[in-house]
């Protein structure tokens, strides 16, 4: 994710600096032109950067919020991460020194693929860029990170970081669980029948995309979420229940309708806001006029 974002604002910015611990990463980024410099001392990627942006784990971003960052940046840096949830790292935000502007942000965007090798600065074309306010976002904070989503063609959404935890637990969280799930019982009969995996076509492949995503970072994601994951599961659990007992008596017109509205909610999600959001894709978007010097790591 971070580095197809160095992708998508290099014609934005005059210098990109990457920050990262593994040299694997720093020779493939610098090697690719994906940035300028690169360096696994974060005092050094950051201090003299306009802009930061923590492109992480949820529990590394808060970890360098809460230990690190604050003494390493100039006043007036802006600073934005794009971890996945909000929450708990808006809060750390909140406790930054005065001067520095910070807002959590989280493009609703990705790929199962993960590593710098998988970096597209396409995947935020179109798509929604949510930003979440915090006690360090002033008027210009906000201006400027506005103006950075604009630069990489999303769509700006701003809500509560709390709101915006809720959300995705429903929308990202919870189908990340239940593809996992399914995954899992089909590896476990598939233990006694190859022929699950031999059959195993395009609605398997759909449903278990997610389950095939980081590890490490949807760990730190449901472990940041934990609330609103388990309510959602709650609710999973009862729509289930009932689709099951519906099975189980023999209750197959009632199956039916209750089936219904959910497709007809899932065809008008793709027509009203799916469809409009491929076409913005397309279309032209305005552009910052102001440069940036972006240091993501």
């Amino acid at each position: 994710m971070g580095g197809g974002l160095a992708m998508a604002l290099r014609d934005h910015a005059e210098t990109i600096t990457g920050v990262d611990m593994n040299a694997q990463v720093r020779q493939y980024a610098l090697a690719n032109g994906i940035v300028d410099s690169v360096t696994d001392d974060l005092y050094k990627g950051v201090h003299e950067a306009d802009t930061v942006i923590l492109a992480a784990p949820v529990r590394v971003i808060t970890e360098i919020l809460q230990k690190r960052i604050g003494s390493y940046l100039r006043s007036n840096t802006l600073l934005i991460d794009i971890g996945s949830t909000k929450y708990d790292i808006c809060e750390s935000m909140g406790h930054l020194p005065v001067g520095i502007n910070a807002i959590g942000g989280h493009p609703m965007t990705g790929k199962e693929n993960s590593g710098i090798e998988a970096a597209d600065p396409t995947i935020y074309h179109g798509r929604p860029f949510v930003l979440c306010k915090t006690r360090r976002t002033t008027p210009s904070t906000r201006l400027r990170a506005l103006l950075m989503v604009e630069a990489i063609g999303a769509e700006v959404i701003e809500m509560e970081a709390e709101r915006h935890d809720r959300i995705v637990a429903g929308i990202s969280h919870l189908p990340y669980i239940l593809s996992a799930s399914m995954v899992a019982t089909v590896a476990k009969e598939a233990g006694q029948d190859e022929a699950f995996w031999q059959l195993a076509a395009g609605g398997f492949r759909d449903m278990s995309r997610l389950a095939a995503s980081d590890i490490k970072m949807m760990g730190d994601i449901l472990s940041t979420n934990t609330r609103a994951v388990a309510t959602l599961l709650a609710m999973f659990r009862v729509q289930l229940a009932q689709i099951e007992t519906m099975l189980i008596s023999g209750e197959h017109d009632k199956l039916i309708g209750a089936l219904r509205p959910v497709r007809k909610a899932r065809l008008d999600w793709v027509e009203n806001y799916e469809q409009k959001r491929n076409g913005h894709t397309n279309g032209q978007t305005r552009q910052p006029t102001e440069g940036t010097h972006e240091s993501s790591g």
